[in-house]
């Protein structure tokens, strides 16, 4: 598979599961389109025209060339130099590796993680959440991201990658809605009755089996005095997944979610205290899947899709194990 086919069809796999769906989609690419005709010569030579084609801001090829032929990849929940050096050792020792492929994004990619964001109104209003509210809460965090953006020094992995003549690509969003979609559809088809239930929805997941061995994540943070160690005594509500829209939300929408939705638990990869002290004040369960597990599940989903019908090997590193779905 060439580089470019491999890059477009994970793009494809993002948008099949993307929770705006196909119209919304379309929608967002619009406005993305707005913008730019609406700009001036001067400002066109600026703009990244792959964001008219591309909703996934976050997820690029960041060196290599499009008909780079790949039949074997080292991949990763975070890839930077570390990653990329053991890629070009394990080169050294007679290994082919044709790319690395990182799902949390580096260089350009990283820097424009705060655009993917907004799609996390259209998954709150999902829910019940009026869309001019979503966006109103959401805007002051993407500002927030974006400003935190501002000082990292993005492009050191991308240069170790150059310098080693080492293909990098990063998928970040499109394995993220692959996880989200995957676990939502498991809460809305099974209707969990208590928290007890999510869990256990959760733990039948290869996954996050393996991540509980390791005391890494599956958690309920907010526990009841009414559960007395016993989590069938909290009723679930309706279960909210977020596992996608490039990181953390505003905490101020599960206030929104109390008053306008039947949400009643909220399950995420993580959270920050100040959201988690919001969700707990306004009676909202909160599940930490964990991160490395859901980062790992949407990443094993998003490369089943890629893969089928190819004969590409994957070395799996940085916290990352390659578990198959397919049925």
């Amino acid at each position: 598979m060439k580089l470019k086919d491999f890059f477009e069809k994970a793009l494809a796999t993002g948008r099949a599961h993307d929770p705006r769906g196909p119209e919304g989609l379309r929608d967002y690419l619009a406005r993305e389109r707005e913008v730019y005709d609406a700009l001036g010569d001067a400002e066109k030579q600026e703009f990244d025209v792959e964001r008219l084609t591309n909703p996934y801001h976050d997820s690029r090829i960041l060196y290599g060339a499009d008909d780079l032929d790949v039949k074997v990849l080292l991949a990763g929940v975070d890839v930077e130099i570390g990653e990329i050096l053991l890629a070009d050792r394990l080169r050294e020792r007679g290994r082919r590796i044709d790319m690395c492929f990182a799902h949390h994004p580096e260089g350009f990619a990283q820097a424009n993680l705060y655009r993917v964001m907004e799609m996390q109104a259209d998954m709150m209003a999902r829910f019940g959440i009026p869309i001019n509210v979503a966006e109103g809460i959401l805007d002051p965090r993407i500002h927030e991201v974006r400003r935190r953006l501002l000082s990292a020094n993005h492009t050191r992995a991308v240069d170790a990658a150059q310098l080693l003549g080492m293909p990098l690509i990063c998928i970040h969003t499109p394995a993220d809605n692959c996880v989200n979609d995957f676990l939502q559809t498991k809460m809305d088809a099974a209707h969990p009755q208590s928290v007890k239930q999510v869990v256990d929805i959760l733990k039948d997941v290869p996954e996050y089996r393996e991540q509980k061995l390791h005391n890494t994540g599956l958690i309920v943070l907010n526990k009841s005095i009414k559960s007395e160690g016993n989590l069938a005594r909290i009723r679930a509500g309706r279960v909210f997944v977020d596992m996608t829209g490039g990181t953390g939300g505003s905490k101020w929408m599960f206030e929104k979610m109390a008053l306008n939705t039947q949400i009643g638990t909220f399950v995420s990869m993580h959270i920050s205290d100040d959201n988690l002290e919001i969700a707990k004040t306004n009676h909202i369960n909160v599940i930490v899947a964990g991160h490395t597990a859901s980062d790992t599940l949407g990443l094993n989903l998003l490369l089943d899709a890629i893969t089928e019908g190819e004969e590409i090997e994957v070395i799996p590193c940085s916290g990352f194990r390659r578990i198959s779905h397919r049925a």
